[in-house]
């Protein structure tokens, strides 16, 4: 069984997507997905919308803090997001490492279209993003 995290600053948007989609893509692999943040934020709800949109349902997911994690042996871990790669304490693992900073659309500005636009962008950038991975690391 592998275990991967995935790493942001909140747990709320970046890091939830990226957990819907690589648990959907190594759904029928020996491998378990994990996500957490720096702090906690709770799960955004426009990024629960989206993710519906492209039916993954990530509407019971929870925002963890990486402390609840540290006794767990990952093999890998991917931050996507600056802060989070910058702020992550150090726990001792054998996990390989990957940084991809995605923008943030919880700071999307604009009309309520335009935000849902720059939410589902981030989406597709997530969704490429992890596809790749998991061809290449499963």
């Amino acid at each position: 069984m592998k275990n991967i995290l995935v790493l942001c600053t909140g747990n709320s948007c970046r890091s939830q997507i990226a957990h819907g989609y690589l648990a959907e893509f190594t759904k029928n692999k020996a491998v378990k997905i994990y996500s957490a943040g720096v702090e906690t934020h709770g799960v955004n709800p426009k990024a629960i919308l989206i993710m519906q949109e492209d039916g993954i349902d990530i509407s019971q997911h929870t925002s963890n803090n990486i402390n609840e994690y540290l006794d767990i042996d990952f093999d890998f871990v991917i931050t996507v997001c600056d802060n989070a790669k910058e702020r992550c304490p150090y726990f001792p693992t054998k996990a390989q490492k990957f940084h991809y900073n995605f923008p943030d659309p919880a700071k999307a500005k604009g009309s309520e279209d335009e935000i849902m636009a720059q939410f589902r962008a981030v989406r597709e950038l997530i969704k490429t993003y992890c596809k790749e991975f998991v061809d290449k690391h499963s």
